[in-house]
């Protein structure tokens, strides 16, 4: 869509503290759908508890809907995007205000930042990359060198797991050490890295052409430089290895 990163990404704890105006601009956009109106089952439900039939509704959502329909008594395990407060006096503010303010909405009171009162995961460091992160926070690297192509799947993964190191630049875990290019040859794949580089204010350290040989030595259960030692393609192999060092003994 017209959105830079997809919205498991926008709508985590990590994206809303590292870039609340995008947060807020998807926010008011996707989430804030105040016009919604119960359907069948909400109504049911409010029913069934108005007859004596349902003690009450356990939820995970955040729109409001089973009020709206006559609920009473609602549980919501993961808040509602009807309450936002005031990170610093705790002053609230309608969903109607957050729909209507611009950019960031500030408390009217104090100034402070409001956020809304629902439940944002952390998947970029806890979730999509649970399985990434934990060499770094043993400690088995020192920096992190993130494969990626200039597919967007690849471009949003890539997004994902350098926010994720970002998220941790202050627990002495490992640093990134830049992005590694591995192409599919698809429209603007050099911009779409570099510019993602930017971002993250990193480097593009190396690149890897697209070759059948890598699938070749695959079949004959070989790595490349050992199916092929004399290609391109290996020698490719070779001097991105020695860019990767180079970044390492550069930064320490």
């Amino acid at each position: 869509q017209k959105y830079k990163y997809p919205p498991e990404t926008i709508l985590s704890h990590s994206f809303y503290r590292q870039n609340p105006e995008e947060f807020y601009r998807f926010y008011r956009d996707k989430m804030l759908c105040l016009d919604a109106e119960p359907n069948i089952t909400h109504l049911k439900l409010a029913e069934l508890e108005k007859a004596g039939k349902l003690k009450g509704i356990v939820t995970q959502n955040i729109d409001g809907l089973h009020q709206k329909a006559g609920s009473k008594n609602v549980m919501e395990l993961h808040g509602s995007v009807l309450r936002n407060y005031c990170e610093n006096c705790h002053t609230f503010m309608s969903a109607e205000d957050i729909l209507h303010s611009e950019g960031v909405p500030v408390c009217p009171d104090c100034g402070g930042p409001v956020k809304p009162d629902v439940v944002l995961y952390d998947v970029l460091g806890d979730v999509v990359c649970g399985g990434f992160t934990m060499p770094m926070r043993k400690g088995y690297a020192d920096k992190v060198f993130i494969v990626t192509s200039g597919e967007n799947m690849s471009i949003h993964a890539a997004a994902n797991i350098a926010m994720a190191i970002d998220n941790f630049k202050n627990r002495g875990y490992a640093s990134l050490g830049g992005l590694i290019l591995n192409r599919r040859n698809v429209k603007r794949e050099d911009e779409k890295v570099a510019e993602l580089a930017d971002d993250f204010k990193t480097s593009v350290v190396g690149t890897l052409s697209r070759s059948e040989q890598v699938l070749l030595a695959e079949e004959k259960q070989q790595i490349l430089l050992e199916a092929f030692p004399d290609s391109e393609m290996a020698d490719e192999y070779r001097k991105l290895a020695e860019q990767i060092l180079a970044v390492c003994e550069a930064r320490g």
